[in-house]
């Protein structure tokens, strides 16, 4: 999996100060997207045990980690960013763990990570149904889904 930044902080992506990971590979290629840099999986830097280093000692100081992108869920990243949100819950298990993804809830709810993770931010960005208003999308279709609860939450 490559990455193309870590923000140390941010309260823009999600609730609460966030670290924030954005990875490469995204296949939605929504029109008007803000990161069309990161939809090639071979962009950015290579994410290597020393990153985990640096983004856990980051997330020390948040309330907790979002995966950006890109997509976290594209394919070529699935098995990584679980395995990386399982670690984060063992090592940070008070924290939270936002995911933003093109996909609909509906479609990945069953994956293997959603067991560590606690907001999902789903849909692909509609440039027609954009609002900068909307708290932490950027279209009206896109949902903010308590995954524990699978409930909307209306932010």
């Amino acid at each position: 999996m490559n990455y193309m930044t870590i923000y140390k902080t941010s309260l823009a992506d999600g609730l609460g100060w966030r670290t924030v990971l954005f990875v490469s590979g995204c296949d939605h290629h929504c029109k008007g997207c803000h990161n069309r840099e990161s939809w090639d999986k071979k962009a950015g830097t290579p994410f290597t045990e020393k990153t985990k280093e640096v983004l856990f000692e980051l997330c020390k100081q948040t309330d907790g980690l979002t995966l950006s992108g890109g997509d976290p869920l594209f394919n070529a990243n699935k098995d990584e960013v679980t395995d990386l949100c399982k670690e984060f819950k063992e090592v940070f298990p008070d924290k939270t763990i936002w995911l933003y993804t093109g996909y609909k809830y509906e479609e990945v709810k069953d994956l293997e990570v959603m067991k560590y993770v606690d907001v999902v931010v789903d849909g692909q960005f509609v440039l027609a149904q954009r609002d900068t208003t909307l708290a932490f999308r950027g279209s009206h279709n896109q949902r903010i889904i308590n995954v524990k609860t699978n409930k909307e939450m209306k932010l």
